[in-house]
């Protein structure tokens, strides 16, 4: 997962890009990059880092333009080098840069293909640099010396043709503009938005709406399902639907954890469908546990907080802030490395112990993924005094690889693949588990925008909108994730997804 945004505005962009990225840092804390263009010149800065940590005075000073885009990387398996950040960049045609959110599910035959086929050299293991190379090739088949609106949009349409899996993606055309194109089932999110100045209106993209507004950007509305946007450096836009049969379905995990809770995605409030999500699951809870004996609710910060305090309204019980967050340790969702993870939490995490003693605790959080960090948690509240240690997902079974951005590609790595929710309360040390129910949590964010027919939800349910993933491509990509982490990986291991799908 990645946050990316492009500014065309009628001054230098640098610090405008720069706050942007801040704003979109909770995208991704492994890499950050810059590029922004003037006299037909492009100027980059891209490390590993933080974004504060890798644009000092002097990069800053030497981004000039009034045209660019940035990018906050978040790594997987094996892509935390810094010759992975991005933006990345081909000099032909034009000079093109490229800042990417989402995974490429073809991008094994599309290397082979960009070699052999267009001899174009990838220098990079990350499909982000796949699709630039597409892009780029499509671009110069054209053979345009000046290229026009409709000559962007034609390549977008034949990457489109060529290309699947999830991508919401900038362009810089040196010289000439910016491009922002989403995949033709829009599953990860891109928005633009317009600012009047006295120069004239100024455009910006970005993957999701808190960017916008935190720099003054009125939102115009979500980029959709294969559509591109293309802005000229004047400040012309043209849009197009690119795509040939597009169709809205995006990924219903950034509402349950990725995206800020006052973010707007495809007209969907995140921090209203979390509020629901805590609704939902005090629901389930009373229907099962009518005479529960929950003394207090507590969220596991942060972004479980909102889904935490309704819960607690609707069950009539106290909401607590029983852990102090250290602000200055990263998500540990997106650290690669099991050890570092399990490492981090109690750096992270400090319970206050008054909140505990000798209380019936209820601890939220949006998801479980690995189960690790939860297993932790669940023993700091007990070494903290808590008599009974409950525990709630606002999020169902986490059971499925994600192929779409999102680094839980091995079945083998998720807690609660290939067991029941008794064996995974087992296994995190809780008293009691309960999960969110999958139709519920569709249900709270469809809420906002009922012409939603389908979410992504594939890591719940293993249904892939691509169409393209079964179980061969899967025992592939875990194939893969051990050799890129030089482990093997524990736990039990799908042997097919009709399997998987009986079992469910």
């Amino acid at each position: 997962m990645c946050g990316i945004v492009g500014i065309v505005g009628k001054s230098n962009v640098n610090q405008e890009l720069y706050d942007a990225l801040t704003v979109l840092q909770h995208r991704g804390q492994d890499a950050a990059g810059i590029v922004t263009f003037q006299n037909n010149q492009f100027f980059l800065r891209k490390d590993n880092g933080l974004v504060r940590d890798v644009f000092h005075t002097r990069h800053m000073l030497r981004l000039v333009g009034n045209v660019g885009i940035g990018h906050v990387r978040y790594p997987t398996a094996g892509s935390s080098s810094s010759a992975e950040a991005q933006p990345f960049y081909v000099n032909s045609p034009y000079g093109i840069t490229l800042a990417h959110n989402g995974n490429l599910t073809n991008s094994a035959e599309l290397r082979e293909e960009l070699f052999r086929t267009d001899l174009r050299h990838m220098n990079t293991s990350s499909d982000s640099e796949v699709l630039l190379n597409v892009f780029a090739h499509e671009l110069q088949k054209l053979g345009k010396l000046r290229p026009t609106a409709e000559d962007v949009f034609s390549a977008v349409s034949a990457l489109h043709r060529r290309v699947r899996g999830a991508y919401a993606t900038l362009a810089m055309i040196t010289g000439y503009g910016i491009v922002g194109f989403r995949d033709p089932n829009g599953i990860r999110p891109l928005i633009y938005g317009k600012r009047e100045t006295e120069n004239g209106t100024e455009y910006m993209l970005a993957s999701e709406s808190v960017a916008l507004s935190s720099l003054g950007f009125t939102v115009v509305r979500d980029v959709a399902p294969g559509e591109a946007v293309y802005i000229e450096s004047n400040g012309t836009l043209y849009t197009k639907q690119c795509a040939e049969n597009p169709q809205l379905h995006p990924c219903i995990f950034e509402h349950v954890y990725f995206a800020r809770p006052d973010s707007i995605m495809d007209g969907i409030s995140v921090y209203k469908a979390r509020l629901k999500m805590g609704e939902k699951l005090a629901d389930k809870i009373m229907r099962l546990r009518p005479n529960h004996d929950i003394d207090v609710v507590m969220p596991i910060p942060d972004t479980s907080r909102t889904s935490a305090m309704q819960l607690a309204s609707k069950l009539g019980v106290k909401f607590r802030e029983g852990f102090m967050k250290n602000r200055y340790i990263g998500r540990t969702f997106i650290m690669p490395g099991q050890s570092q993870r399990k490492k981090s939490v109690r750096q992270k995490l400090n319970p206050i112990e008054l909140e505990f003693r000798g209380k019936n605790v209820m601890l939220v959080d949006d998801s479980i993924v690995r189960g690790t960090t939860c297993r932790e948690i669940v023993q700091m509240a007990r070494d903290a005094g808590a008599r009974k240690v409950y525990f709630a997902s606002a999020a169902p079974e986490v059971r499925y690889p994600n192929v779409y951005g999102i680094d839980m590609p091995a079945a083998s790595e998720l807690i609660a693949a290939g067991r029941t929710v008794e064996e995974v309360q087992e296994l995190i040390g809780a008293d009691w588990l309960v999960y969110q129910d999958l139709e519920d949590l569709v249900a709270c964010a469809r809420e906002g925008n009922q012409s939603i027919e389908r979410f992504d939800c594939s890591v719940f349910d293993g249904h892939y909108v691509t169409g393209d993933i079964d179980a061969e491509y899967l025992e592939r990509l875990e194939r893969q994730r051990g050799e890129a982490t030089g482990s093997k990986a524990e736990g039990p291991k799908p042997t097919s997804i009709i399997e998987l799908h009986n079992n469910h």
